[in-house]
């Protein structure tokens, strides 16, 4: 995620096949994954029937040493049938994920300042594929899309119709393709159809939120307009006062390219810290007596508690509450910090810790002591494999 170096950082191949490299039908061919973030790009190839053949993890997400990685790992792999690319924001303009031409990157270059961590190094990255790779289809998948049928409530600011209407104001919410993929999973994990579950979805990791989800359908976020808004996180304020950036500017004279930079790169876990925005540094150093780690820990693990009680509250009743994203599937003290506190909704603490390799295999564990309290899972993070998805309905509707 940006904002934060990758948890798991690797290079690692599977099942790597290079004899055949002509291009596949797009139904069946194997899809080529795009994540780009501020620090990073993954990069994965996914077979026809779901198995991830094989992945990377680059350090730069963009420019010469980007394309470059890229183009060996092409090299080395069948050839695509199709490339996804995860998009962050999708502006207003576009509500499905969909092929990218000259219009649509002409729309995602109009919105980038929206997500500026996430959607100018992803377009930098499609660029580059498509230079590389120009006679396959390439799809933008939206994380903004899971939320598209927000409620008017709980899209919309209180702010003047002016600002709504003129500016485009209103809250998109971000992490859908996550959220799409946990909640697959959480629904295959209580033996339950998704269209009849209420559950509470938290993605932790270098960007956090929270998501109610009624029935299969995104009600309510944290997230909104752009994804510095909600929980703290690894180096994002999350709320803020706005009046408190008013007197910043006014007061101390602090400019829009200062207040942009502190809030999204030196915030969160690590200004509240000053050490480090990674949640197990901070475990370790609180545990060696460091006053701020564990201020830093205890602002953020409230904060998830903050926005899971507000999620809650667009439900009629709390089916699971459940954690994806890399701290929220390998980080089991902020799991049990957060559920430990949350007994006003049914969720309690004294939650089981699955190994990280287990979890990985099988995907999702269920947590918590089963005979009481909410359930609680954990959901391995799959948006590549959401991606591949999302990428093959798109081509299945050309």
């Amino acid at each position: 995620m940006a904002g934060a170096p990758c948890r798991r950082t690797r290079v690692h191949w599977r099942c790597v096949m290079s004899a055949d490299r002509s291009h596949e039908s797009r139904g069946d061919g194997h899809v080529l994954v795009l994540d780009a973030g501020s620090s990073s790009l993954h990069i994965a190839l996914f077979a026809a029937d779901g198995e991830r053949v094989a992945d990377r993890d680059a350090s730069e997400p963009t420019g010469p040493a980007a394309a470059a990685e890229l183009r060996n790992f092409l090299s080395e792999v069948p050839a695509p049938a199709a490339v996804g690319h995860r998009i962050v924001h999708s502006g207003p303009h576009l509500t499905g994920h969909t092929l990218i031409d000259a219009r649509v990157r002409a729309l995602l270059a109009d919105v980038a300042d929206l997500a500026p961590l996430h959607v100018t190094p992803a377009l930098h990255v499609v660029d580059a594929a498509r230079e590389l790779l120009p006679d396959v289809p390439h799809i933008a998948c939206f994380d903004t899309v899971f939320h598209k049928d927000l409620p008017a409530q709980a899209r919309t600011y209180a702010v003047p119709e002016r600002w709504r209407a003129e500016y485009e104001l209103r809250r998109y919410g971000f992490h859908g393709l996550s959220y799409s993929w946990a909640l697959q999973r959480t629904a295959q994990a209580l033996g339950r159809p998704v269209d009849n579950l209420q559950v509470v979805l938290v993605h932790m990791g270098g960007g956090c939120s929270a998501c109610a989800v009624r029935n299969g359908r995104s009600v309510d976020t944290t997230m909104g307009l752009t994804p510095l808004e909600g929980l703290v996180m690894s180096r994002r304020s999350g709320n803020l006062d706005p009046g408190a950036l008013l007197w910043l500017q006014r007061r101390h004279g602090l400019s829009t390219d200062e207040l942009d930079d502190t809030l999204h790169r030196h915030s969160g876990l690590l200004g509240l810290s000053g050490t480090s925005g990674d949640t197990r540094d901070l475990v370790r150093a609180r545990a060696e007596g460091d006053a701020a780690a564990a201020l830093a820990l205890a602002t953020f693990t409230l904060s998830c508690r903050r926005g899971i009680a507000s999620m809650a509250a667009s439900l009629d009743r709390l089916d699971a509450l459940v954690f994806t994203g890399e701290i929220g599937e390998d980080q089991p003290e902020v799991r049990e910090e957060i559920c430990s506190a949350l007994t006003v909704l049914g969720v309690r603490g004294g939650l089981l810790v699955p190994e990280l390799e287990d979890l990985m295999r099988e995907g999702h564990r269920r947590i918590d002591q089963a005979v009481r309290g909410v359930p609680v899972l954990v959901v391995a993070t799959g948006e590549t494999q959401q991606i591949a998805a999302e990428t093959r309905r798109v081509l299945g509707g050309m």
